[in-house]
This record gives C-alpha cells, structure tokens and sequence, in this order.
C-alpha cells in the first residue's frame, strides 16, 4: 500500500512523525478491501514522488465514528527510492514493485536520490 508523506517538508520532517512514538495511527474513511491480506505487509511513503520509506502494517480498527485506523509500527523502514506519481489517499502496490530495503549500514546517500529516481523513473529506466 502506497501513501503520499503529506505535510512533510523532507525525508527528515517525515522521520520526525515517527520519533519518539509509541503508536502510529492513519486515519482512513474505509476499510481496505484486500486488508485482511495487507496485515504483516507494509505502508510504502511517497516523498517528493518517489517511494523512499515504509512502515509495517500491525492492524486495522474501527473507530466510534465508523472511520478506520491503519495501525503501523512506530519505525520507518528506508527503502531505495523508487519513482511513484502523486495520488490521493492510499493505493496498492504489487509485491513485485515494491522497492527493495536498505541494507543495515548501508548510506541512503549511496541509494539514488528520490528526484533522480522520479526522472529515471518516468524514462523507464528504473
């Protein structure tokens, strides 16, 4: 599943949402069809048009109000960045595009930039 970080003004800015947090919750108006399915998988952030995080989905509740929390770890999960257009709300995504975890110790500098994946990305190239 794939989420625009909206309101982040950077990488770092969407890694402050996550500091310090003992919970993380979405706000969703409906519950995903393919949720049950979605449960151990993962929320993939998009930052400047391009997949550059994820965070492991625990659970999907129900609020009072009928909305729908996505519950997440409280971690982000750095990915390589990878080109994803803009939407609203939360799409899919295939297991098959989904980009692959940073290895531990590896620089996230050594990763291409997410504006240079979003441009090799629309000339098919990653």
């Amino acid at each position: 599943m794939t989420k625009i970080a909206f309101g982040a003004k950077s990488q770092e800015d969407l890694w402050g949402w996550f500091d310090g947090r003992s919970e993380v919750k979405l706000t969703t108006r409906y519950l995903p069809k393919r949720h049950e399915e979605m449960q151990g998988g993962s929320l993939y952030w998009i930052f400047d048009h391009a997949l550059v995080a994820r965070s492991p989905i625990k659970a999907f509740e129900q609020r009072e109000d009928g909305r729908w929390h996505i519950c997440l770890e409280p971690r982000l999960i750095r990915v390589h960045p990878r080109h994803k257009r803009a939407h609203q709300g939360w799409r899919y995504l295939k297991e098959e595009d989904a980009p692959a975890d940073l290895r531990e110790g590896e620089d996230a500098n050594e990763a291409l930039p997410p504006r240079l994946a979003r441009e090799l990305g629309k000339l098919g190239l990653v």
